[in-house]
């Protein structure tokens, strides 16, 4: 198993540099300028060397190079230099301008000026990957954006697990009875109705009828004591209805299936004839072999979480993964879009290989080495 993993694990290395490769052309193709969101009133020289500062005006291959040196090389070490206070993504350079005292005075103070043969030099970050919309580094928005997306897309999935597969287990083994036709016409109620739909309902209804949730979502609200988790626990509760009401839709007609698959197996019936409770067959056996199908779309679910939920995000005002990717493509952000769309790639790569090493953790007749 180890080997199947290290072995996936490199093959994964030149696949995703041919996604990204294949990804950064197409975001190329792409109409729109980025200096279009500048005023009129700024001279087209400045614009000029605004785009060059962003890096435009090299050739796209160029700019693809250094959008992998960037994510590869100098993000890793900007967190580094975070967690354990270094500064392996900084550099001394030399100003092209004179310092102000006031200026000199703060760089000298926070050890990041000295005078080399005479020659002024102040310790400057590396060039990361830079918004276009915001001017501000892409991986600190994402990483500003994840708890939001967390809270409610991460709490939405563990909800619909959690509900989903029991549904799923006993309207198989129940199969044709009132819970299953329940089950059944409810899933089809999640997989009909869209989150556009589901979500402005929730908020007439228990928004502006009701008043018991607040209809907009407050990112800046903080956890600091009881009162404001309560609070926190309301203005989840309708995004996290409407999330949690399509993923169990999904999640307990795959559970039921596999669980139908595996009932009518031989190895059922000879569990039985040795005299096995029902409960050990049903929950052991049978579910050991029926979660097989149920990892992999549990497994290739997870990336979604960071994805966020585009439709529910902007519904609720959530400033999620979702909102911010769907901000970035209406403001021709190409380095955020890039960037976001690379790291669902990474998370896709990532979690499909821990389903097929889970598939032999669950069957042990499922061997790799």
């Amino acid at each position: 198993m180890l080997t199947y993993a290290t072995r996936r694990l490199i093959l994964a290395i030149p696949t995703l540099l041919f996604i990204s490769f294949v990804i950064f052309m197409l975001l190329q193709l792409a109409p729109g300028d980025p200096m279009a969101q500048v005023p009129l009133t700024v001279p087209d020289e400045v614009k000029q060397k605004m785009r060059e500062a962003l890096g435009l005006g090299a050739p796209p291959l160029v700019q693809y190079w250094k959008w992998l040196v960037q994510i590869f090389w100098i993000e890793p070490q900007v967190l580094i230099d975070h967690l354990f206070g270094t500064h392996f993504a900084w550099h001394w350079d030399t100003p092209t301008e004179a310092l102000s005292d006031s200026l000199r005075a703060t760089l000298s103070e926070a050890g990041r000026l000295r005078e080399v043969d005479g020659v002024t030099q102040v310790l400057v970050q590396d060039q990361r990957v830079i918004s276009w919309q915001t001017r501000s580094p892409v991986m600190d928005i994402i990483l500003q954006r994840i708890p939001q997306t967390l809270w409610v897309v991460g709490v939405a999935y563990i909800v619909a697990i959690l509900i989903a597969l029991p549904i799923g287990v006993y309207s198989a083994y129940k199969q044709y009875s009132v819970f299953d036709q329940a089950g059944t016409f409810v899933t089809m109620i999640g997989f009909s109705i869209p989150p556009f739909f589901t979500g402005p309902l929730l908020i007439v209804i228990f928004s502006v009828q009701l008043g018991w949730f607040p209809s907009i979502y407050d990112t800046t609200h903080q956890v600091t004591d009881w009162a404001s988790f309560k609070f926190q626990l309301q203005q989840m509760i309708m995004p996290v209805m409407v999330l949690a009401l399509q993923i169990t839709a999904q999640l307990s007609r795959y559970m039921r299936a596999s669980m139908l698959d595996n009932l009518g197996q031989d190895y059922v019936r000879t569990a039985r004839a040795k005299g096995l409770s029902e409960a050990i067959v049903v929950n052991v056996h049978v579910l050991r072999n029926s979660m097989i199908p149920v990892v992999t779309v549990i497994a290739l679910g997870i990336p979604a979480i960071f994805g966020g939920a585009i439709i529910t995000e902007s519904v609720f005002k959530v400033n999620g993964i979702g909102q911010l990717l769907l901000t970035a493509l209406f403001a021709n952000d190409l380095p955020m879009v890039m960037t976001l769309t690379f790291i669902f790639a990474v998370l896709i790569v990532l979690f499909n290989l821990i389903a097929d090493v889970l598939y032999g953790l669950l069957d042990p007749r499922i061997r790799y080495d």
